[in-house]
């Protein structure tokens, strides 16, 4: 026999799936959230470790900044010493060029002229002083560009005062300062290696020229002579023998 439902079977089906469909769709939303709070925890774990990184490259280039300070504040003091130690250099160059430089300037002024002022500047130097006549301060000119310690010298000024001096005439010079070749290859000279015993006890004589002439002209004294020079007593008896033969 058929079975027959009269019951709204419709109605219970569409129940069951509204039922199946909400349940579905909370199962979604649950694994929407579950991945939404995964996908936020990792991107907060990389925020956590770039910040973490950033941290420490900020702690780094605080440390850089602190060294490049301490470098730049080395280098500072490296190049006061460098000046220090260029000027000390100078200095001691020229020690002694100073001193024939008074040398010089007391040398070459002739007795008509006379220094007043006296400035150097590294290689250059300015003169100023009274002299007789433009001819004595030509003559001064000319007897430092003579001087092996300094150089050309230029004329910066020269006039006459009219006064009732001996010197009415006052000059300026401007001098370059230079050193003489021998001074400077004594200042690089090496030292010398002293010599051996045999060198030490029989030490070398130099020979003036006439000297080695004379040994160049002269026979060596290994070499015997032939001629035998006539003794004193032998003369007057040849001389007398000679005479007797005349006679005879």
């Amino acid at each position: 026999m058929a079975k027959i439902n009269l019951l709204p079977w419709r109605t219970e089906r569409r129940r069951v799936r509204e039922r199946e469909f909400y349940l579905m769709l909370g199962a979604a939303a649950l694994a929407a959230l579950a991945a939404f709070g995964i996908w936020w925890y990792w991107m907060g774990l990389r925020i956590d470790n770039q910040e973490a990184r950033n941290n420490y490259l900020r702690d780094q280039i605080k440390q850089l900044d602190t060294q490049l300070a301490e470098i730049k504040e080395l280098d500072k003091t490296k190049s006061k010493l460098l000046a220090r130690k260029a000027i000390i250099e100078q200095l001691q160059a020229s020690r002694s060029q100073m001193v024939h430089l008074f040398d010089e300037l007391v040398k070459t002024i002739p007795s008509s002229a006379r220094l007043t002022a006296l400035k150097q500047s590294g290689q250059s130097m300015s003169l100023d002083g009274v002299a007789q006549s433009n001819a004595s301060v030509a003559e001064y000119m000319r007897n430092i560009e003579a001087s092996p310690w300094m150089g050309h010298a230029d004329l910066r000024k020269t006039e006459n005062t009219h006064d009732a001096t001996r010197m009415p005439y006052t000059f300026g010079l401007n001098v370059a300062l230079s050193r003489p070749k021998t001074d400077e290859t004594d200042a690089g000279k090496t030292a010398v290696e002293p010599a051996d015993s045999t060198s030490s006890a029989n030490p070398a004589v130099p020979a003036t020229p006439g000297t080695a002439a004379k040994a160049m002209t002269s026979p060596p004294a290994a070499v015997p002579t032939t001629v035998a020079k006539p003794s004193p007593e032998a003369t007057p008896t040849s001389a007398a023998a000679a005479k007797g033969g005349a006679g005879s």
